[in-house]
């Protein structure tokens, strides 16, 4: 990644993202998502990991992310 971060401003927001597969779905799933309207994501910082249970069984991956991209 060229050094362009020194001399730019950042944006930082906070996503959550899920899957009923597995936690690296569901970071996937929310960096995936998150670029479709967000432009130039340059780093993801998993901040949580929780997880949906019913009758004693995960049914649903949840994970809570920040994500980092230049402001322009």
């Amino acid at each position: 990644m060229p050094d362009r971060l020194d001399t730019s401003a950042l944006k930082i927001i906070e996503i959550m993202g899920v899957s009923t597969k597995n936690y690296e779905d569901a970071l996937e799933h929310a960096v995936a998502k998150a670029s479709e309207s967000i432009k130039g994501i340059t780093k993801v910082e998993l901040i949580d990991q929780t997880a949906s249970v019913r009758d004693g069984k995960i049914v649903r991956y949840e994970v809570r992310v920040k994500l980092w991209f230049v402001v322009h």
